[in-house]
Formats: structure tokens, C-alpha cells, sequence
């Protein structure tokens, strides 16, 4: 983990493929607990609240290629690692996902021991889709790959 922070475009790739994946579209209903104007609309006490994650996460305002599959989403123009306040996979505020940091964390480790031992390439003539099977949460489509072991 201590060599995170030297690999600025890993990062950025890790944190785009959360954001491109859009794994759990909408987050979990919650209620207010009393009444609240946001933004001039009027919200009552107990009313549901459903967050809209994918909105956020696929914003032109924020992400200049949001329907692509873009790294540089994360990087400055130096090619440092950069956050942007519209990553929100893991959902936002006091009722975000508790298991956040320990899940960046290991995708890190994992993805990066997977690069370090690995090349990875599709199959010859596979095409690969990347559109989501819809459901409550978007998994990635069934594909087969080739894991070339490096020397």
C-alpha cells in the first residue's frame, strides 16, 4: 500500500473502473429525520430518499468523458493522481458503504499482484461487450480471458 501513492495512472485506472463499472446504480433508501428544504425543494420528515449514484458518477459536469472508459477522469495535467467530488461508488455522507477504505484497498492489492504476475487479452477473434447485465446492482457480462503468466 505504501507504493500507492508512486502510482498515480494504477490509481486512476482503479478508481475509473469503479466509476465505469457503476456496480450499485442507486443506493439504499433512507428517510429524513425532519423536514428540510434542498436546493428550494420542500422534503418532509420521514419521506424516502433514494440516491442515484450512476447520475453522479456519469456527470459531463465533473468527468469530461463520462459515457468512456477514461483514466485521465483521475489525473492532472502533471499526471498525478486527482479526486473528483462526483466519485461516489461507495455512496456519500454518514450512510456511505462503512467497508469503503478496506475495499479500495484490497482492489488495489489484488488488481495490482493480478498486473504485476499477469498479462491479460481476450481470446482471438472475442469481441468483448461491456454493457452491464441490468439488475439491482450492474454486473459485468460473462467473458472468457487469457491470463498469460509473465516471465
Amino acid at each position: 500500500m505504501e507504493h500507492r501513492k508512486q502510482m498515480p495512472y494504477t490509481d486512476a485506472v482503479i478508481h475509473e473502473i469503479l466509476r465505469f463499472g457503476d456496480i450499485a446504480p442507486v443506493g439504499l433508501p433512507h428517510s429524513t429525520p425532519r423536514d428540510i428544504t434542498f436546493r428550494g425543494y420542500f422534503i418532509p420528515k420521514g419521506a424516502s430518499i433514494i440516491t442515484v449514484v450512476h447520475s453522479a458518477l456519469r456527470d459531463k459536469d465533473y468527468f469530461e468523458k463520462p459515457e468512456d472508459f477514461y483514466p485521465e477522469h483521475f489525473l492532472d495535467s502533471n499526471g498525478n493522481f486527482k479526486k473528483n467530488e462526483a466519485f461516489i461508488p461507495f455512496s456519500i455522507g454518514k450512510r456511505s458503504c462503512a467497508g469503503e477504505t478496506l475495499a479500495k484497498m484490497e482492489i488495489f492489492l489484488f488488481f495490482t499482484s493480478l498486473l504485476q504476475n499477469f498479462t491479460f487479452r481476450p481470446p482471438a477473434g472475442a469481441k468483448l461487450d461491456l454493457t452491464p447485465d441490468l439488475g439491482a446492482t450492474n454486473c459485468p457480462k460473462s467473458h472468457e480471458i487469457c491470463a498469460v503468466p509473465r516471465r
